[in-house]
């Protein structure tokens, strides 16, 4: 194309610098032999590609047959690749079918769409891996997994819910490290609320403790325009994910999409203090565990402070517990484990947490909120799942790379952030944790 451009523009020279009649039109024939040349070259050149072009899906193995032999085979396959089982994934198929508007495609079952979706957030896959794997377009690839990942964010609303205040978690019950101390009478609550001629005989426990709350950092793509503010104190892009959990291991409450600069004391106040977020308060007496991190108010009990407080400190040492204040913490670390082992499971079973691919902003809290709907799903109807009994026993910490403010201090100080409460109320919350602490270190002796 060059060389024609160069060519014509050196004719047209030739022609302006004609003095004759016959040298312009030689010049002319010239230039209308070489145009026409060029125009049939070009022409036998794309008749030639069309021609000699090769098909690119062309595998034995095309995506329907891929997902058959996933299914059928040996089970193990199917769940290294999908981290899930059949009758797991079927079950999920079910409930896609019956709550949602999803259903096959022209050329594509509900099965395949599923298993592709699932295939790329677990695999943490591109679209050209992806293209590649299930013999199919890009565009193709990019409908599917738009379509599904809005459908399982839907599903949140079903599998995603507040827990059930008034039962008591068998965790707690059937443990004698727990059950004794983390519960209070009800003639207590009355003594410790300052009310002291009234005085209530019912001899009914109200289970107290209902779940822990903690934030994580999950990896983020961010505009270039907006990452400074992505950067958490480890200087990469994450986001800020502020969770609830249950002590079985399943996610009550998710808000994601907070920039990874932003502390998780900030971001539970401004849940709390927003009365569209949804966030499910505790009813009077009960509480969540939070560590340092937060302050000990009304509804959340908090460790002591400079006091030594993870399991592997405590375990760390030879001496043993040593105080009230340090028996209380490691118990508290111990029940409270349970939301680092959710945190331990999801980053185990969705790498795309942690490397995440360039999606936009919303479709990656899209892409979060999907797999923490599938972590809940897989935890209800698949007990046996070996990342839950990997990370199920107590005392087992996820790994160390996660980017987590459990003891960083908040710029802007974590009473300030949490001042929206009265003194009253913390001055009850932290006459409870005394007492708490008290009865459990005189048992403990």
């Amino acid at each position: 194309m060059r060389l024609m451009i160069f060519v014509s523009h050196e004719i047209r020279l030739k022609m302006c610098a004609s003095r004759t009649p016959a040298e312009w039109d030689e010049t002319f024939e010239l230039f209308v032999n070489m145009t026409l040349g060029y125009m049939a070259l070009n022409m036998g050149q794309r008749y030639l590609n069309r021609i000699e072009r090769l098909p690119m899906h062309t595998s034995i193995r095309i995506g329907h047959q891929y997902m058959l032999e996933l299914l059928n085979q040996h089970p193990d396959r199917m769940f290294n690749k999908i981290r899930m089982y059949r009758p797991c994934f079927e079950m999920l198929i079910q409930v896609l079918r019956q709550k949602t508007t999803l259903q096959n495609s022209r050329y594509l079952t509900l099965e395949e769409q599923v298993m592709i979706f699932v295939y790329v957030i677990l695999q943490k896959a591109t679209n050209r891996m992806a293209i590649e794997d299930w013999q199919h377009s890009g565009s193709t690839i990019y409908v599917v997994f738009t379509r599904i990942c809005k459908a399982i964010a839907f599903l949140s609303q079903t599998f995603i819910k507040p827990p059930n205040f008034d039962a008591i978690p068998d965790e707690i019950r059937w443990n004698p490290k727990y059950y004794p101390y983390f519960q209070v009478t009800i003639l207590n609550m009355v003594r410790l609320c300052q009310y002291p001629y009234l005085v209530i005989l019912i001899n009914l426990l109200w289970q107290n403790c209902i779940g822990a709350i903690n934030g994580t950092h999950i990896a983020a793509h961010a505009p270039a325009d907006v990452a400074n503010n992505f950067r958490g104190r480890k200087s990469t892009v994450t986001s800020n994910m502020l969770v609830i959990c249950s002590f079985d291991m399943l996610f009550t409450y998710v808000v994601i999409g907070w920039e990874g600069v932003v502390h998780d004391s900030r971001v539970l106040t401004t849940q709390l203090e927003d009365p569209t977020s949804g966030f499910p308060h505790p009813p009077p007496g009960k509480y969540y565990l939070v560590d340092s991190g937060y302050s000990n108010k009304s509804g959340f009990l908090a460790p002591f402070r400079n006091v030594p407080y993870h399991l592997c400190d405590a375990r760390r040492r030879a001496r043993g517990i040593n105080g009230p204040t340090e028996l209380f913490n490691y118990r508290h670390a111990s029940l409270r484990n349970c939301i680092e082992r959710c945190f331990g499971v999801l980053n185990a079973r969705f790498p795309i947490l942690r490397y995440m691919t360039n999606f936009s902003l919303i479709r990656q809290r899209e892409i979060a909120m999907c797999c923490c709907v599938l972590h809940n799903f897989i935890r209800l109807h698949n007990r046996g799942d070996p990342l839950f009994d990997r990370y199920g026993v107590n005392g087992v910490m996820p790994p160390s790379d996660s980017d987590s403010d459990d003891d960083a201090p908040s710029s802007s100080g974590t009473a300030r952030d949490q001042g929206a409460n009265s003194r009253n109320d913390n001055n009850f919350a932290n006459d409870m944790r005394d007492r708490i602490m008290f009865e459990m270190y005189l048992n403990y002796n």
